[in-house]
């Protein structure tokens, strides 16, 4: 599994710690956005983010900004991409289970890193259920496609 991380200037420190725990369990991670905590544009992160797994040179995304909201939207506007901004692990297991998310959002400010480590680990370890919810993830593809 292939991860890219991507951050603004708000949400740096709390991608450094997410880094850490990534590469402590040996997850191939592409590091993207902020590298040193001075002001960016956290809607070109989000694109530079996105693209990675629209390209196929990731499998899933992890953002963070300030709050995880403003960076999601940009997210969203991606083609193929389903960005959901998570608080807790119950949102993070069942938008992988419900809504195929491949982009997990968070907010490098309301959230503490221990947290947000497990918060991304059930992200990762969560599968898509398929089932009745395909039928609603194609649904969203064909609003984003019309």
């Amino acid at each position: 599994m292939r991860i890219a991380v991507g951050s603004d200037h708000a949400g740096f420190v709390l991608k450094g710690e997410i880094l850490a725990m990534l590469k402590e369990k040996n997850i191939d991670v592409i590091e993207m956005g902020c590298m040193n905590g001075e002001s960016c544009d956290y809607p070109l992160v989000a694109r530079e983010v996105c693209s990675q797994i629209t390209d196929k040179k990731a499998d899933l995304g992890i953002l963070i900004c300030g709050t995880g909201l403003g960076i999601s939207i940009a997210a969203n506007k991606c083609k193929g991409i389903r960005a959901a901004v998570c608080t807790d692990c119950y949102m993070a297991k069942y938008t992988r289970l419900h809504n195929d998310a491949n982009v997990l959002c968070l907010g490098g400010r309301v959230i503490g890193a221990g947290l947000a480590c497990e918060i991304v680990r059930t992200f990762l370890v969560t599968s898509f259920e398929g089932g009745r919810h395909k039928r609603r993830v194609d649904q969203i593809g064909e609003i984003e496609n019309s």
